[in-house]
C-alpha cells in the first residue's frame, strides 16, 4: 500500500492502535519558494496547493486569520487537494487580535465561510495575542468564544505564560478542545512548549522557530527566519512526540518558519526522522 505523502503512523495513541500523524507547513502559497527551490521555476499561485500536496497531507490556512473567511474560495481550493487532504484553518484576527463588540456577528459569519472544508477540517486555530494574559475578562471572552465555536473542532495557542496552569488544562479537558504544542524560543512571559494533552481525539503542534532576536520584533522575515537542525528535531521525536502520541488518536505538526522555504524542508527533515523511528 503507498503511504500518502507527510502522514505517518506512529506507535501509541489511547487505544494502542496507533497515532495518525499529518505533517505540513503554516500557509503554502508563498512566491519565495519558488525562488528557494521547494516549487519549480516559474510555479504560479494557483497552482502551488496541487505540488504542495505532492508532499504533504495537511495546511494550516493562515491567509484567513488576515481577512474573513469565504465560501467561494474556500470551495476552490478544496477541489483543487486529494481527497486525502486535511485543512486546518486560523480564526479570524477580528476574533482574537483585534476584538470588538461585534465579534459574534464575525464568529457567524466565519462559521458561513468555512463550511466547504468542514468534512476535513482539523481544528480551527484560536491563535491567542501575547498580550492576552489571564485577566478575568479575558478567561470570560474565551469561555464565550468556545462556546460560540462549539460543534467544531478547536486547538487553542496562547502566548502567554499565565495560562500554563493545571485548571486552564482541565478546563480545556472538558470541552475536549487542542491545547497547542509551541516550539518557539525560550523567552521571559512566553507560554512554555508543553507535552499536555487535553483532547485525546488530537495533538496538534507549531514550530515557530528559535529566532530569539527576531522573535520580538515587528519583523515577520526575522522573527520566522530559523532552520531546524536534524538534532533539533530527532530530540523532538526522541522526547516530546513520543508523549503526545501516546495519548493522542491523531497530531498534526506545522512548521510556521516560512522564510527561505525552511518550513517545507524541515517538515520533510521531520518526516524522515519519523519514518526511520516508524519502521526501524
Amino acid at each position: 500500500m503507498n503511504r500518502q505523502p507527510g502522514k505517518i503512523l506512529l506507535a501509541g495513541g489511547p487505544d494502542k492502535r496507533g497515532c495518525d500523524i499529518f505533517l505540513g507547513t503554516s500557509g503554502y502559497s508563498y512566491t519565495e519558494w519558488v525562488d528557494n527551490g521547494f516549487y519549480p521555476p516559474g510555479t504560479k499561485s494557483a497552482t502551488m496547493l496541487e505540488l504542495y500536496s505532492r508532499c504533504f497531507s495537511t495546511v494550516e490556512l493562515n491567509y484567513v486569520w488576515y481577512q474573513m473567511a469565504r465560501a467561494e474560495p474556500l470551495a476552490r481550493m478544496a477541489a483543487k487537494a486529494p481527497q486525502h487532504f486535511r485543512f486546518s484553518s486560523k480564526l479570524t484576527r477580528t476574533m482574537t487580535h483585534e476584538r470588538d463588540s461585534e465579534w459574534r456577528a464575525q464568529l457567524q459569519l466565519y462559521r458561513e465561510g468555512i463550511v466547504p472544508i468542514l468534512e476535513r477540517l482539523v481544528a480551527v486555530l484560536v491563535q491567542l495575542p501575547p498580550d492576552f494574559d489571564r485577566t478575568v475578562g479575558n478567561r470570560r471572552y474565551l469561555a464565550e468564544l468556545l462556546d460560540g465555536l462549539q460543534g467544531l473542532p478547536v486547538a487553542v495557542e496562547f502566548r502567554h505564560a499565565s495560562w500554563a496552569i493545571d485548571s486552564v488544562f482541565k478546563e480545556l479537558e472538558r470541552r475536549r478542545v487542542t491545547l497547542v504544542t509551541v516550539d518557539e524560543p525560550e523567552l521571559p512571559g512566553l507560554f512554555p512548549s508543553l507535552d499536555v494533552i487535553t483532547n485525546p481525539d488530537l495533538f496538534y503542534v507549531r514550530f515557530h522557530g528559535r529566532n530569539e532576536s527576531g522573535w520580538r520584533s515587528d519583523n515577520m522575515q526575522k522573527k520566522f527566519d530559523y532552520d531546524y537542525s536534524e538534532n533539533e528535531l530527532f530530540l523532538w521525536c526522541e522526547q516530546k512526540l513520543p508523549q503526545l502520541a501516546a495519548h493522542a488518536s491523531h497530531g498534526v505538526i506545522y512548521f510556521n518558519n516560512h522564510v527561505r522555504a525552511q518550513a517545507p524542508n524541515n517538515a520533510r527533515r521531520l518526516e524522515k526522522i519519523l519514518l526511520n523511528r516508524a519502521t526501524g
